[in-house]
């Protein structure tokens, strides 16, 4: 009797303890009917420097599964309201079911607002599921969508990365959008709800004690123009290569314009992994942004760095002349006809090669030794911007080429001199450069010999202070002297009676450019140019790339010139120069030309 009473009293004892004194069992009975949903706050909103709205959220729903309270239903009504079959439906409920059997994760992902609702209403007949509600990025004007980004689902090494992040969440995949992620994604919050034996949610658990807010992302806005970008994307249709535009005072990039591109409204929602294969199987490449990926010979344009760093290096004066007639005169022949010999301001107006070959030579051997000489030039052309990035906002930017002293010593054994590397003097050979360095190269000859390095950010809603990257500024080792010669020069392209891009002057404003035709291996040659204006304060520095388009002045120029005028007046007058612009088609003309050989 002892031993029966003894039992039974550590049964009592038991009992009262786990019934009165221990509430974990209470708690899992109460997690069985409460349902945690996550609280996904607003992403910040994105603006162009006049605060149009460039990207913001539109209301959206995942439809998640709970696996261990999924039950038998009408499997076919779901697929149909789902627009999926029997064989997806199983796979998403074994992934889901792999993941956690008792924790909730996506069945269906970014489900409109009016499907959502439809399902909505129907979510009774199918216990475990319930719909989280998103939002989907939208695009008011389909226009860099490289630039702007894209955002999806979270990787397994970003949730490793970063505990914010859970399966499921959204996050910035590219652009701006993956820069400023920590700004644009805000902060997640909770709701616990009750909901019955048949799915249904009775409202907030114990008056939404338990529940914390979502704070939303902050609103950013960028330096882009979006008019500019917008006119520029237009003049770039049926065109292969970009248009970068920057303003030399700051730094700030107006336009960044590549082509082929595509509507950013492309990747999003349902639709977005279909069109994302597309893209990326397209041959003409419109997920590749030319304008800071894209790398090129510089040309023509490149003489220009070769006259200021000859003149910083003391190797030529203003008025040095070189012959560019003859058999003998240089090993780089003109293509070109004019008079001989030319001074410097000359010969960059009508883009000598002997000329540039000259000065190129005088450079390297200035010091007496031309691997010196040939360091010095590398010093200089790199404190231009070249052969590095810049490491502020923008996306995915390459370095391009500035081939070294050990690069030429290790290709040619150490056994080279200036004849060796005669490319280089005209912008060829081993140089190679991206259109946003060229643009950033026309800032800082506008500036006369400094920039801050080109970025996209202007402000950040509620937050103070800027980056100090952005506005550190980057001075070159030439001198501020070097650069009126070049500046009337490229005045004169448009202004002088011989000038390669005279077609396009304009009275209102005093434009400064230099053509380039970049030769390409693979094909028809690159139409580059490179402009600012006005030339007293300087407001916009542009490059324009047109790949296989021929000779700089026939369509990068114009193309160019246009740009200036619109971010300079608001409008274009010359409706003549536009209208080819935007009608021809040297995308399809080059392939049916490519066809027929």
């Amino acid at each position: 009797m002892g031993i029966f009473i003894l039992i039974g009293l550590v049964f009592m004892i038991r009992l009262y303890f786990l019934q009165v004194t221990d509430n974990r069992y209470q708690h899992t009975a109460e997690n069985i009917v409460l349902r945690y949903v996550t609280q996904y706050p607003a992403r910040g909103r994105i603006k162009d420097r006049h605060g149009e709205l460039l990207v913001f959220n539109n209301a959206a729903y995942d439809l998640m599964v709970i696996p261990r309270q999924v039950k038998a239903h009408d499997t076919a009504l779901l697929c149909r309201m789902l627009g999926i079959d029997r064989e997806e439906y199983e796979k998403q409920l074994q992934k889901a079911m792999h993941y956690s059997y008792y924790k909730p994760s996506v069945f269906a992902r970014q489900i409109s607002k009016s499907d959502g609702g439809l399902i909505g209403e129907e979510l009774y007949r199918f216990p475990g599921f319930y719909l989280q509600t998103r939002t989907l990025r939208e695009y008011p004007r389909p226009i860099a969508a490289h630039l702007l980004g894209s955002i999806g689902e979270v990787g397994k090494k970003e949730i490793e990365k970063d505990p914010y992040y859970r399966t499921g969440d959204y996050i910035g995949k590219s652009g701006i959008e993956k820069y400023y992620e920590n700004d644009l994604h805000g902060k997640k919050g909770m709701k616990v709800l009750a909901v019955d034996v048949h799915n249904r949610e009775k409202g907030s658990y114990q008056d939404g004690r338990y529940d914390t807010l979502a704070v939303p992302g902050k609103d950013i806005f960028i330096s882009l123009d979006a008019d500019l970008q917008s006119y520029g994307e237009q003049l770039m249709q049926n065109k292969k290569g970009s248009i970068v535009a920057i303003e030399p005072g700051t730094g700030e990039i107006l336009a960044m314009v590549t082509s082929p591109g595509y509507d950013p409204n492309m990747l999003v929602g349902r639709k977005r992994s279909e069109n994302y294969r597309a893209l990326r199987d397209d041959t003409l490449k419109p997920l590749l942004n030319r304008a800071i990926s894209g790398t090129y010979p510089p040309g023509s344009t490149f003489k220009m760095i070769n006259a200021l760093i000859a003149l910083q290096e003391k190797a030529i004066r203003p008025q040095t002349k070189f012959n560019c007639m003859g058999p003998l005169s240089a090993p780089i022949k003109c293509t070109h006809n004019h008079k001989s010999p030319l001074n410097l301001e000359e010969a960059i107006t009508q883009s000598c090669n002997p000329y540039f070959w000259n000065t190129f030579k005088s450079t390297l051997n200035k010091p007496g030794d031309v691997k010196q000489g040939f360091e010095n030039w590398h010093r200089d052309v790199v404190s231009l911007g070249f052969g590095t990035k810049f490491n502020t906002d923008i996306p995915y930017e390459v370095s391009g080429n500035i081939p070294s002293r050990a690069y030429f010593d290790k290709l040619y054994r150490g056994s080279w001199n200036a004849l060796t590397v005669r490319s280089l003097s005209i912008g060829q050979g081993e140089i190679l450069v991206t259109p946003i360095q060229l643009a950033n190269l026309v800032a800082v000859i506008a500036n006369k010999g400094f920039y801050y390095p080109p970025h996209l950010l202007r402000k950040i809603e509620g937050k103070e202070g800027f980056p100090e990257k952005f506005t550190r500024k980057q001075v070159s080792t030439i001198e501020a002297k070097h650069f009126d010669i070049v500046q009337k020069s490229m005045l004169d392209v448009f202004e002088g009676q011989h000038g390669t891009a005279r077609w396009y002057k304009m009275d209102s404003i005093t434009q400064c450019g230099k053509t380039g035709t970049v030769q390409n291996p693979h094909g028809e040659d690159h139409s580059l140019f490179i402009a600012f204006a006005p030339l007293e304060n300087p407001q916009i520095a542009i490059t324009v790339i047109v790949e296989n388009a021929g000779f700089g002045s026939t369509w990068a120029a114009p193309i160019a010139s246009l740009m200036i005028e619109k971010y300079l007046t608001g409008e274009v007058k010359r409706k003549g120069i536009e209208q080819r612009m935007l009608e021809s088609d040297l995308i399809h003309g080059e392939k049916e030309k490519t066809d027929n050989n």
